[in-house]
């Protein structure tokens, strides 16, 4: 799975450098994570950081990916290297 950021964002920036892989990037209305980049900090934090410091509660897991934790693509692996291991 990977995060989204939904329309509730209110642009404040603390989310982007908390991203480990540099999935966030300034979106049209709002900031937005690539799904292909994020990794909820599987293999860098225990619990997604971009979660953690927003202050509107706006970065729900996005349901539109398929991907499961537990599979992580190759390009995960490598932003994230410990992703196997650290999966339940």
């Amino acid at each position: 799975m990977a995060l989204m950021i939904t329309d509730e964002c209110i642009s404040c920036d603390v989310c982007v450098p908390e991203c480990p892989n540099e999935a966030i990037s300034e979106g049209d209305e709002y900031y937005v994570i690539d799904s292909d980049l994020c990794t909820e900090c599987v293999g860098h934090h225990d619990e997604p950081q971009c979660v953690e410091v927003c202050p509107v509660d706006c970065i729900p897991k996005d349901p539109d990916t398929q991907r499961h934790r537990k599979s992580c693509r190759p390009s995960s692996r490598s932003l994230a290297p410990n992703c196997e291991q650290t999966l339940q």
